[in-house]
């Protein structure tokens, strides 16, 4: 394999020296950017994007082109996995995703059984192939996956909720039910993440959306614990090359050392978190990825210069750090933010990583 012409992200990931902090931002390929709706218009819908090759690299390349990030990320969407299942995966116009057939019934849950990634999520693959051609050693490329209880909350749900009304009555009347999906899902996404990596993916990364909205005791069982699983199954290594790993618990700035223990090589932050507080309690153990509230991109190039290097200089001097948003871009950002935003951190970064 040819070497990465950046291999920042990596080496950060590594906790190996760099000359600045590599930057990346979740959902970096999305509906702020123009280029982005004109090629969803093209592909009819969501999903129909998510599953043409063609498509799903050029909206994977697209922030690539107007900002100097120092990663791609896998243009795809986590609910992959349960649609692969037989959930029956639809995106209702204004109301985001949702399933025809949730698990609400023991027989259903039962039933349930472990997608084949090369067969049911070939078109995942194939986008992971085709965007490692296309980028050709530019940066890395990220894959990934919801956490099987994020996932489990979509599948017992059917949608997104307020008030998790239908998976926490299952967690605490049918403990038994919630871990059987877990414990399925948990082999899903193992085998999901090792088939991204097979196909090209140098990092990846498990979003813990949901997590956050556990009790220390529900998240430690029902969360932390499978994430522990994925972490433990992972490819390491791939042609000749290390794999890092990256867990992100929306919401979980209380559990730091927990996850910091899990297996992973670095933790993602959300914005309630003080990124210097957050190296401080875990010593350096791992690294950190994070953390400018995604609102701060609604300001000026001033402000948001401001802010980050307010972040910059909490983590401090050393290496172990990966700048991103505290949670997805909003669609309402302005694309010339983001470039003022990528470009404030590579020039003031630099000095933070002088010996």
């Amino acid at each position: 394999m040819t070497r990465l012409k950046n291999d920042t992200f990596i080496r950060a990931l590594l906790r190996q020296p760099v000359d600045y902090t590599p930057i990346w931002i979740m959902r970096q390929a999305g509906r702020y950017l123009p280029e982005y709706n004109q090629t969803r218009a093209r592909a009819g819908d969501f999903l129909s994007l998510c599953k043409n090759t063609e498509l799903a690299t050029e909206v994977t390349l697209q922030p690539l082109e107007r900002f100097s990030l120092d990663a791609a990320i896998l243009f795809s969407d986590i609910l992959t996995i349960p649609d692969a299942m037989g959930l029956g995966l639809y995106f209702a116009a204004g109301e985001g995703p949702r399933f025809e057939r949730p698990l609400r019934e023991e027989a259903a849950i039962r039933s349930l059984i472990v997608p084949d990634p090369n067969t049911h999520l070939r078109y995942v693959m194939d986008a992971v192939t085709s965007i490692r051609k296309a980028l050709d050693n530019r940066v890395p490329l990220i894959g990934f996956s919801g956490s099987p209880f994020t996932l489990a909350c979509y599948m017992v749900e059917g949608a997104s909720s307020k008030d998790y009304h239908q998976i926490k009555t299952m967690l605490y009347a049918r403990p038994d039910l919630l871990h059987h999906i877990l414990d399925i899902t948990t082999q899903a996404v193992i085998a999901y993440l090792n088939a991204q990596i097979e196909a090209g993916a140098q990092a990846v990364m498990i979003f813990d959306s949901w997590g956050g909205v556990l009790s220390y005791a529900a998240y430690q069982e029902f969360s932390l614990r499978y994430m522990q699983q994925i972490l433990a199954g992972l490819k390491r290594e791939h042609d000749g090359e290390r794999v890092p790993s990256i867990v992100f618990t929306k919401g979980g700035g209380l559990w730091l050392e927990l996850i910091a223990e899990s297996g992973c090589d670095a933790v993602g932050l959300d914005w309630t978190v003080d990124i210097g507080e957050a190296r401080r309690r875990i010593q350096d153990k791992v690294t950190l990825q994070g953390n400018l509230d995604p609102a701060v991109l609604f300001s000026s190039p001033e402000t948001i210069a401001a802010e980050a290097e307010k972040i910059l200089a909490s983590y401090g001097h050393g290496h172990g750090h990966v700048f991103n948003l505290g949670h997805g871009i909003s669609q309402f950002t302005p694309p010339e933010n983001v470039k003022a935003l990528v470009d404030a951190v590579h020039a003031q970064s630099a000095r933070y990583h002088q010996a």
